[in-house]
Order: C-alpha cells, then sequence, then structure tokens
C-alpha cells in the first residue's frame, strides 16, 4: 500500500419521483477496512496519474465576487476537531445537493470523502462517482446484473493537500482537481460547492518553462546533441515529479542540469521575462514538445522524435515544405501498394 487511510466514507445523492434531489447519509465511516484501503489505492493512482489537472485554492468564487466559504469553513473545523468526520462529510453532501439543484442535468451518485496520508503528505479526496452496470456469471452458469462504482471513468474529483495548506495557507494550489473535457464547463459546479477558484495556470507554467529551456540551450552555444541532453534532462525530471505527484522545482532542476554543465538555468528563468514560479506542477502534454513534434490538421497529422529534426526530417520554411528520409516501414508498404494499385 503507498496510502494509509485515516477516515472514508459515501453517501448518496438521489434523484426522487418529483426529480428532486436527496441525500441519503451514511451514519459511519466505512468499516470494511480491506475493500476500502483497495478502492481508495485504485482511485489515488488514477488520480495522481491524470494529465491536465487543474489547481487552485478556497477563495473570492463567483459573478458577485462573495466567497463561498461554507465547505472550508466546515473542513476547518473538522480539522480543529469541533466537527467529526461523519459530521463534516455530512454537511458536504449537503452543500453539493444544493449546488446540484440549481442544474437539470445531474441525477446525483455517490459523493466519497477520504482522509488519507501518501509519502509525506496528508489529503482529503473528494469525488462523485457514478454506478455502472455489469454482467456477471454465477456459480450455476447463470447470468445476473450488478451494479458496481465505476472508478476507471472518474471525472468529478478534486484533492486537497491538508499539508500545504496548512504550512502555505496563502498558496493557490493546495487544491489539485480534474479538469472538465475541453469546452464544457459542466464540472464546473464542483468546484463551486467547495468554493475553489483557480489559482495556478498549469499549462502557462510549463509552456514559459519549455521556452526558458529552447533559450537557454539556444544562449548557450551547445551541439545538436548536448541541447537534445538538456531538453531530454528537463523532461525526465519533471515527468518523474509529475509521476510521485511532486512540483517541479527549479532549482532542484537546476541542480539536475548541473550534472551536464548547465547551472546556471535557475538564474536564466528568473532573469528573464518567464514570469515562472519556485515550484509549479508539471503538465506532460506540455512538456513532451520537448521530446517529440507534432500536429495536425487539413487531413495531414505528423509526429516525430525531437533529435529527428535536421537529420532524417527537414524542415524548410521558406517552402513550407517537410522532407523525410527512411520513410517508416509500415507507412512505405501502404503507399507502394496504393502506387501499385493505381
Amino acid at each position: 500500500m503507498t496510502i494509509s487511510i485515516d477516515q472514508a466514507i459515501i453517501h448518496e445523492i438521489t434523484q426522487d419521483s418529483q426529480g428532486k434531489l436527496r441525500c441519503r447519509l451514511r451514519p459511519q465511516p466505512l468499516l470494511n477496512s480491506q475493500a476500502a484501503e483497495h478502492m481508495l489505492e485504485e482511485l489515488h493512482q488514477i488520480y495522481t496519474s491524470k494529465a491536465g489537472k487543474g489547481f487552485g485554492y478556497f477563495g473570492v468564487h463567483g459573478e458577485d465576487g462573495e466567497a463561498n466559504s461554507a465547505f472550508s469553513d466546515a473542513l476547518t473545523k473538522y480539522r480543529d476537531n469541533e466537527l467529526g468526520f461523519v459530521e463534516f462529510s455530512g454537511q458536504s453532501s449537503k452543500l453539493l445537493q444544493d449546488e446540484l439543484s440549481k442544474y437539470d442535468f445531474s441525477q446525483g451518485g455517490f459523493l466519497l470523502m477520504a482522509c488519507y496520508t501518501s509519502i509525506t503528505s496528508d489529503y482529503l479526496f473528494v469525488a462523485l462517482l457514478n454506478a455502472k452496470s455489469s454482467m456477471t456469471v454465477l456459480d450455476d452458469m447463470e447470468l445476473t446484473e450488478n451494479n458496481h462504482l465505476d472508478l476507471s471513468n472518474i471525472q468529478l474529483a478534486a484533492r486537497i493537500d491538508l499539508t500545504e495548506l496548512q504550512a502555505e495557507p496563502d498558496s493557490k494550489k493546495y487544491i489539485s482537481f480534474i479538469r472538465g473535457r475541453a469546452g464544457r464547463k459542466v464540472a464546473d459546479f464542483f468546484l463551486d460547492f467547495m468554493g475553489c477558484v483557480e489559482g495556478v495556470n498549469t499549462k502557462s507554467q510549463n509552456k514559459s518553462l519549455m521556452n526558458a529551456v529552447e533559450d537557454f540551450v539556444s544562449g548557450n552555444e551547445l551541439t545538436k546533441e548536448e541541447s537534445q541532453q538538456v531538453r531530454e534532462k528537463v523532461y525526465d525530471y519533471c515527468t518523474e515529479r509529475s509521476d510521485e505527484g511532486n512540483d517541479i522545482d527549479l532549482k532542484q532542476l537546476t541542480e539536475e542540469l548541473s550534472e551536464t554543465g548547465m547551472d546556471s538555468f535557475y538564474d536564466f528563468a528568473n532573469g528573464g521575462e518567464y514570469e515562472l514560479d519556485d515550484a509549479f506542477p508539471a503538465d506532460k502534454a506540455t512538456l513532451r514538445q520537448l521530446k517529440k513534434f507534432s500536429g495536425a490538421g487539413g487531413g495531414v497529422s505528423l509526429s516525430f522524435d525531437g533529435n529527428h529534426l535536421g537529420d532524417r526530417v527537414i524542415y524548410d520554411p521558406i517552402s513550407n515544405t517537410i522532407m523525410i528520409k527512411g520513410v517508416p516501414a509500415n507507412l512505405k508498404d501502404q503507399l507502394d501498394r496504393r502506387l501499385k494499385g493505381e
């Protein structure tokens, strides 16, 4: 086990025959410790590996500028032992029910709340889970339909780093959350019920880091191999931090780069117009551009490793063309068959 569970509970928000949402509250924490451990271990791994998470904090929320502090106030009372975990989770369920009642797209779900420790940090995990039906074969080879929690397709979840919240109450990133699908704001209600607002633009920070790395290698008159080595060193460090659930630390990254003789990166990144924080979450999709080039449009998609640029892949910006030397075997076979057929 990579986590140690303190408390966990599940409440249900259901829709009655009149279409109104109701809370069905569990009166005590989950008792089946083994099942709870397996479920939360799986959710912890799924959540940590989710790409493109957003980061925020408890703050001013909504168009009226009012602070929605009911959830954070209840959390503070729980941490100060003024509220028990069951009472805190019950209040949270009713807050979520009230928020959901403002919309006509939700039929509720199972609200999971869990306090657990991973490595050196204490977390509060909050997720609205849906049930999914599946078929099971019984001992007599008869089929039966069962409902189970759909853990692999989790879309509404947030995790509060309680250790960071206590140590750095002014931090803008102690809450992480799964972003909704592109162009959709259905998940916004989940942040509204907690009073969470976005504090760190992860993609922007990672894009600035990538720009700083590119400017850094170009300004140090490195060879192509040395430049690519720096890019890969940055990428490997950042992805490792992401996999561990930790932030990118610029000073620590500079120490990693010092092994390649690049020990001035921190000063370079702070001296430019990159507006980088000393620490920020990693975004793998953005950082992948350090190792790969990719793009799509007009019915054409292309992707190749960065070290092939100028070697197997020749780009001419004047004629807006790319020449590829050594066409991949499977693509060559398809092209040869098409030419032969024509």
